[in-house]
């Protein structure tokens, strides 16, 4: 067997194969980037950052059937399979390279909006509602306090109409003596949660950037091979002998 024929074909079996555990890696992490962003959905008004994530999840779901159809059109060596299959990879080459570029672009835009969402979020502070509750989770799992640091609670209402005191939330995990009073830096978490939020964000962007990177060269390679099968079995047929022969 001809030793490019043989290494695509090769090459394209284990595209088809990984396509399957592909799949439930892109669809676990676009979950995992929606997941993160839902916990704090409250600081963040723009849904747009989530469009990577949709991106990621809409081709995981169709990615168990198109590996089923490499595999068979490899072995049967159908060149009209091949040429669906080489379609199919094109368009989720494509859509993984869109979300990259999506990805790098949102990624510089979470700052600029993460602060203004956040500040509109903790001026409302009253201990009772739906965002109070968001806040707290907040600072409770980032281990923070304040939009910049603790002494951001100062401008609030909340602060001002509870005897100068941030929130309970604000207070270390180790500590029962605190109070919420900023006199008493050493019980509290004094680190802004904007910093911590976004440096999050960028992580679990950055991570859903790298996993897509990585298909994308997968699908590079599988283009490459679909079309050394092609341009070989048109001219030499002879040439293109079934992998297991």
């Amino acid at each position: 067997m001809d030793c490019g024929i043989f290494t695509s074909k090769t090459v394209l079996l284990f595209l088809s194969l990984i396509f399957w555990a592909a799949g439930a890696a892109l669809a676990y992490v676009g979950a995992y980037v929606i997941k993160s962003y839902d916990n704090f959905d409250s600081f963040i008004q723009d849904k747009y950052t989530l469009v990577p994530a949709a991106i990621i999840i809409a081709i995981s779901v169709v990615m168990f059937i198109f590996g089923l159809v490499g595999c068979c059109a490899t072995i049967r060596e159908s060149k009209v399979g091949l040429s669906v299959f080489f379609l199919i990879i094109v368009g989720m080459f494509a859509a993984e390279v869109a979300a990259l570029v999506l990805s790098f672009i949102y990624q510089g835009k979470i700052n600029a909006d993460l602060e203004r969402s956040m500040n509109e979020v903790f001026i409302k502070y009253d201990g009772q509602d739906p965002e109070t509750k968001a806040v707290d989770y907040l600072q409770t799992q980032l281990q923070c306090c304040g939009v910049m640091n603790y002494t951001s609670w100062s401008n609030t209402t909340w602060f001002r109409s509870h005897n100068n005191t941030v929130p309970l939330s604000c207070c270390k995990n180790s500590t029962t003596q605190c109070t919420g009073r900023l006199d008493q830096p050493d019980l509290l978490n004094i680190q802004g949660c904007e910093a911590k939020l976004d440096r999050l964000l960028q992580d679990v962007l950055g991570y859903a950037m790298l996993v897509i990177l990585a298909f994308a060269i997968i699908k590079f390679f599988g283009m490459l091979s679909v079309c050394v099968i092609t341009c070989k079995s048109g001219s030499q047929r002879s040439g293109y002998q079934p992998l297991y022969a």
